[in-house]
């Protein structure tokens, strides 16, 4: 017997889904202190930003926050179920690191973590007053409130690397988190939150951490490098020689931290129509900042035209900010073998 992909889905992690919207405000102050916002190629302040695009208030009202907020948690709770209905063994999830992890001493395009067992630890009090405004509450929505040691599953991930060593992509591999950013080998944020918010907190499902550095100058992989180690990792999985279920996971984005719509609808129409060509193509330029994350998505969506999985449900929740368009896009997608396309 063969490992198959069961299912998948594809989620963002910003700050906002874990901060009620009473409170997005404190990121948006940030937002406005700002000079270094990225949208379409360009460099903005705050107040270039403001001045080059519509005026966004109309969706920073209490209303629309809350009801973006509500509409959110809905998703994410579809996410889990989709998930649980599908009864997998383990977790494929494909994310990026902050610099929580991996640094400018060793930075790989792409890596995969090999060990047994990872740490999911919490943050200290120091390193919580430390962060920027707003962040702090978001944080904890990533971590348990006691460290939790989370299985792996070695054996696959050590297939992966070297069936995609066998393809030509030279995976950096980890059999132990380095310190990091927090000195304390754990995994990062856009892991933790599958946990803590997707699967649950409780779960014990295993995992294969699979790290795309999606942020950081010089080696960001293009999107079709992406798309390419994404089939290669669908080949691999196919081709391991066990009866395992699997389930695949897109972890971050949508743009953001300031929002572009036409990028994203754009974007999600092609994973539902399996437009490889559009989802390759995505320019260097558009994947800046947190719209950086789309490469994670690519990489997901590889795996799934690969092993049989088209896009079964697609949601969509801009959640703006402040006026100029800052905030963060929110996408929740599942993928299933059968080709039942709802949109919620």
């Amino acid at each position: 017997m063969m490992a198959t992909v069961v299912a998948g889905i594809g989620t963002s992690h910003g700050p906002q889904l874990k901060t009620p919207p009473t409170r997005w405000a404190e990121r948006g102050e940030a937002d406005r202190r700002s000079s270094t916002l990225e949208f379409r190629g360009a460099r903005y302040t705050f107040d270039e930003l403001k001045a080059a695009r519509q005026d966004f208030a109309h969706e920073c009202t209490d209303d629309v926050q809350a009801a973006r907020w509500e509409a959110c948690r809905h998703a994410m709770d579809g996410l889990g179920a989709h998930l649980r209905d599908a009864e997998v063994d383990v977790l494929v999830i494909v994310s990026s690191d902050h610099k929580e992890v991996y640094d400018d001493r060793l930075l790989p395009a792409f890596a995969i973590y090999w060990g047994d067992a990872v740490d999911h630890v919490p943050f200290t009090p120091e390193q919580l007053a430390a962060m920027a405004p707003g962040l702090a509450e978001a944080a904890h929505g990533d971590v348990p409130e006691r460290t939790v040691t989370r299985p792996c599953r070695a054996d696959l991930a050590r297939h992966l690397i070297e069936s995609a060593a066998e393809e030509g992509f030279d995976v950096a591999a980890s059999r132990s988190l380095p310190a990091g950013r927090y000195g304390n080998h754990g995994i990062p944020h856009g892991y933790g939150f599958i946990y803590q918010r997707i699967v649950g907190e409780r779960s014990t499902v295993p995992m294969v951490p699979v790290f795309i550095n999606t942020f950081y100058e010089p080696n960001p992989p293009s999107a079709r490098r992406c798309l390419d180690f994404g089939r290669a990792l669908g080949r691999a999985l196919a081709s391991f020689p066990e009866d395992l279920r699997i389930g695949v996971v897109a972890s971050g984005g949508l743009s953001h931290f300031v929002i572009d719509e036409d990028l994203d609808l754009a974007f999600l129409t092609a994973l539902k129509a399996g437009d490889e060509e559009h989802l390759a193509s995505v320019p260097a330029s558009e994947m800046r900042s947190g719209s950086s994350e789309l490469r994670n998505w690519i990489a997901v969506a590889g795996i799934a035209e690969e092993t049989g999985l088209s896009v079964s449900s697609v949601d969509y929740q801009p959640c703006y900010r402040t006026e100029a368009g800052t905030g963060n896009a929110m996408g929740f997608v599942t993928w299933s073998p059968a080709r039942e396309e709802t949109t919620r």
